[in-house]
This record gives C-alpha cells, structure tokens and sequence, in this order.
C-alpha cells in the first residue's frame, strides 16, 4: 500500500493533554515523576535497574503455558515464553482491557508498537532479548466503555445482562453485532475470513479473555507477541505481600496521595487512591473492598468479613483479589521482567503518580512510553486534502478555524482590518504620549477611547469574514466532510473507529503497513496520507 508519513509533535495536535506534552518536552516541573527518559541511553539505564530485580520466571512461564493450552501456539510465541526462563531475556508491555472486537483503533496501534520495539532493541541489544507483551486487563468491569464498537459511524452494542469482571463474561449475544458487521464487511477483499475468524474467535470461546486471546493470536502471532491474562492463581500469589499490606495498612494510599500532593499546577490528578485498592474478584461479581469500622465489605453486596477471614481467604484464594488502577501497574511489574510500558495519554499520566509506590516495594519503575498515535487518510480524502491547498498539520485545527484560514486566503476581497487596526493603534499611542506629560491619570482615559474605537474595527473585520464565507458554500461542505471523515465525533479517529473495516480492505497488509510506520522511541504523531506526499 502507497502511504506517505508525516510527522507531528502531540503538542501540535491539541488532542493531548498538558502533562502529556509537557512530559514529552522534558518539563523540568516532571523530571521527578518518571525514571527514565525515552531515550537509548534510558533504555539501557531501564534494563540496567531491571536486571538487578528477580522475577519468578517459572510461575510467568506456567501461567502462560497454562493460558496458551487455549490456542495452537505460533512458534515464535512458544519460543518467546520459553525464553523468558532466560535470565538475560526482558519484555517490552502494553495493556488495555478486553473491549470486544479490541475495541478503538488504538487498542491495535500499541499492540503494534510494543512488537516494533521489541523487535530494534533486539537488534541494538544482541545479548539481551526482548519479548513484546499485551498485558490484559480482563478484570475490568466497565462493559459499558468495553462493550461496543463503532463502524462506519454506527455504535453498536452488546446487549447483556451479565456483570462482573468482562474478560470472564460468556459471549452469548455477540452473534447480533457479528452479523451486523459481517453484512457489511463480507463484501470487502478479506472481509470474509476475518469475519470467519472473528465467529471463531468469539462463538467458540468460553469468555471474552480466551477470545480476545485468540484474536490477537491469530493477528500477532507471527510476530512473537505474547499476551497474558493475570486472572491466575499463580500470578496473584506472588503479590499476596502487598495485597495484605493494602488491606490492612493501607500504605499504597498513604504514599501516592502524598506523590500527588507533589503534583503541580496546572496538571490534574488522573488517578486518585482508595484506602484499599483491591476489588473483591468471585463469579460474576467485582466488588470494591471496604474497611467499616473493624469489617471488610464488598460493595453492593452482602459479603463481609473480620480481618481474620479476609486475611485467610487471601491466602487460600488470591485470585478473588483484583487490584485497581493503583496496584495493576506494580502487579504488572512484579510479575514480568519489564523494562519498558507503552502505554496511551492516561496511562502514562496516571503512572507519573505510582514512582515512589515502587520504590517502597523494592520495584523497578519503567520506562514510560507514549504509545504510537496515527491518522490514516485514505486516498479520497488525501486528494481532497491536497487539492484544497491544506497542509497536514491544518487538518487538526478546528472546521470554523480551517474554512476562515480558506476564505482569507483565496478571497479577492480584502477582508483583513490589519492595517486599520494598526494605524488606530498608532494614533492612539501618539495621543497616550502627548496626554501624559500633561496629567497622567488621562492616559487611562485615552486607553478607554482606543478600546472603544478599537471594538468596532475587529467586529467589522468578523462581519467581512462572515459575509464572504457564505460564498464558499462548496468549501464549507468539503471541510465538513473531511472533519466528519477524519474526526468522527469530533475526536481523534483512532478513539473511535475500529480496525475491522480496514483489515477486511486490506487484509494482513494492514498490520505490516502500521508496524512499518510505527515508531519506537522518537514519540510522534504520525499522519499517513494514502497516494500524496
């Protein structure tokens, strides 16, 4: 496929929030907050702390094994878990939960950019090896953020009565939403056995967590990458220690609420502490746990226990604690030997809050890494781009902001009142120094004039602008299109769209088209116009 990068700062954008850009600027007011810069020599410091940090590779080894019973393993995965046996083998992560259908466009595009990755530290680190891992977050249990998908415009939804953690819900009531989507994307070259491996993937499966599985296997699988469910008995006892020291000390609390405290103005708390941190994990229920007075309860619902039964139920079934935002990330690096997390803009702000956590639990802290952001532009919109003269960086500005730039520019009128409002200006200026020798407190009044004569310059200015924009109808319906096109719902398109219509285009070449313009450290935006430099 024909697609032509371009490269932006997120700051240019104005999709990324403050902290985020000022991260990626190296804001001496965040320095703080992370470890390590995204840099080849914060790589090696990352991998250095990392090595001096024992993880049990054994119990990673046979939960994984234990997990990939559910699929025929691809080689190069088999390979990669059998090496993290290897005292010289880290892994490069991302996380996301189990969305149905893997949700927006983005869910893909980190996936993506842990394996590239991977793949150049390989290459610059020949002694060492890299495993990419998508680390499932499969006991969320917010359906409504991951059950749905948008294609074409069109949210739909899975209508389900089940509640609790997702990945562990059946996949009853998904064949609606499959038969709505293979209607529309059978017709399309590969639409066909995607839409074969989806009812695979989805139909067949117990749960959400082994179809998700399932569909990154058969998507990711010739790379190496490995996916890890930590809804595992064997992984949750190995933070038995913290879990215990949340429920009964609440120490994770204590020390991020005193790292946000550090926080500075402007930026906002992403993720805030609980005093426990641990939801109640059984069937189908996920229960946030709560200290009332001497009783541990799980929330909207009768279960309680004394501290005695509850620190035996701990022992005897970790896997019915399930951490929060908080504790998720020093799970993650607790069991794997991880140097490096890609994660997306809250991600990343909300680990900046979880550094010292860490470090009070003898953790090494990862490397923080953006994940890969992209716009693709197909070939239609590409030409439309290029012949009304945009450059890349205008499709990001707002569509009112786009059509006056447009109007200004190829406008046979005059409509800028520039030179009138710098003439103003001056004599105003002059009359402010005449007037001052002779009684300062008149500089105010003739400030108050200039403002009053100034106002109705600038107003005509808009009435001009307004008038004339009413002649470029045509203009205006192709910026609405491109925008409506390029920004569904006003928002980035990989928040919204899903990758299913593009794979059933295109089929595996899609995959191979994002890892060959996936960036690994440069942290960039990335435009891929189809056809057009």
């Amino acid at each position: 496929m024909d697609w032509n990068p371009h490269h932006l700062p997120y700051r240019q954008t104005g999709y990324f929030s403050k902290i985020i850009t000022d991260y990626l600027d190296r804001a001496s007011a965040l320095t703080s907050f992370y470890e390590h810069p995204v840099t080849p020599e914060g790589v090696r410091a990352s991998l250095e702390a990392r090595k001096k940090t024992r993880v049990d590779r054994k119990t990673l080894v046979e939960a994984l094994k234990e997990q990939y019973q559910a699929v025929e393993a691809a080689t190069q995965v088999t390979a990669n878990i059998d090496r993290l046996l290897d005292e010289n083998t880290f892994t490069v992560c991302t996380a996301h939960q189990p969305a149905i259908f893997t949700g927006p466009l983005y869910f893909i595009y980190k996936i993506v950019h842990a394996i590239k990755l991977a793949d150049k530290l390989n290459k610059d680190i020949p002694d060492k090896h890299f495993v990419p891992v998508f680390f499932m977050g499969s006991e969320d249990a917010d359906l409504e953020e991951l059950g749905n998908i948008h294609l074409n415009g069109e949210k739909l939804e899975w209508i389900t009565k089940q509640t609790g953690a997702v990945g562990r819900m059946n996949t009853k009531g998904l064949e609606r939403i499959i038969d709505r989507v293979e209607g529309e994307l059978s017709v399309q070259p590969h639409g066909r056995p995607l839409m074969e491996k989806v009812k695979e993937c989805y139909l067949k499966s117990p749960d959400i967590q082994t179809a998700t599985l399932r569909l990154l296997h058969w998507l990711f699988g010739e790379y190496g990458l490995v996916v890890l469910i930590p809804d595992s008995v064997r992984l949750k006892r190995l933070m038995i220690p913290v879990f215990e020291d949340d429920l009964f000390q609440q120490t994770p609390c204590r020390i991020v609420e005193e790292t946000i405290g550090r926080i500075p103005d402007p930026y906002k708390v992403q993720a805030n502490p609980r005093p426990i941190n641990l939801f109640y994990l059984k069937g189908d229920l996920r229960g946030r746990i709560e200290k009332i007075g001497d009783v541990y309860k799980v929330h909207e619902s009768t279960l309680e226990f004394t501290p005695e039964a509850i620190r035996e139920e701990l022992h005897n079934y970790p896997d019915r604690f399930s951490p929060n935002v908080i504790l998720r990330g020093l799970f993650q690096e607790t069991i794997l030997p991880n140097i490096a997390f890609i994660g997306g803009g809250g991600e990343t702000a909300y680990w900046m809050e979880l550094k010292d956590l860490f470090h009070h639990y003898g953790r090494p802290f990862p490397m923080l890494i953006l994940r890969n952001s992209f716009l693709l532009v197909e070939k239609l919109w590409a030409e439309r781009t290029f012949h009304a003269g945009l450059a890349v960086e205008d499709l990001f500005r707002p569509e009112d902001a786009l059509l006056n730039e447009l109007v200004r520019r190829e406008s046979q009128q005059q409509l800028s009142m520039e030179k009138e409002l710098e003439a103003a200006e001056r004599y105003y200026g002059a009359l402010k120094e005449r007037a001052r020798p002779v009684d300062p407190t008149l500089v105010q009044h003739v400030e108050a004039l200039q403002a009053k004569a100034l106002r109705p310059l600038k107003e005509m200015e808009k009435k001009l602008l307004k008038a004339e924009k009413r002649k470029f109808a045509d203009q205006q319906r192709h910026i609405h299109a491109l925008r409506s096109a390029l920004f569904p719902l006003n928002g980035l398109q990989e928040r919204i769209d899903n990758f299913m219509p593009w794979y059933a285009e295109k089929g595996p070449a899609f995959i191979k088209d994002i890892y060959t313009y996936s960036l690994t450290l440069e942290q960039e935006f990335v435009v891929l116009m189809e056809g057009h430099r």
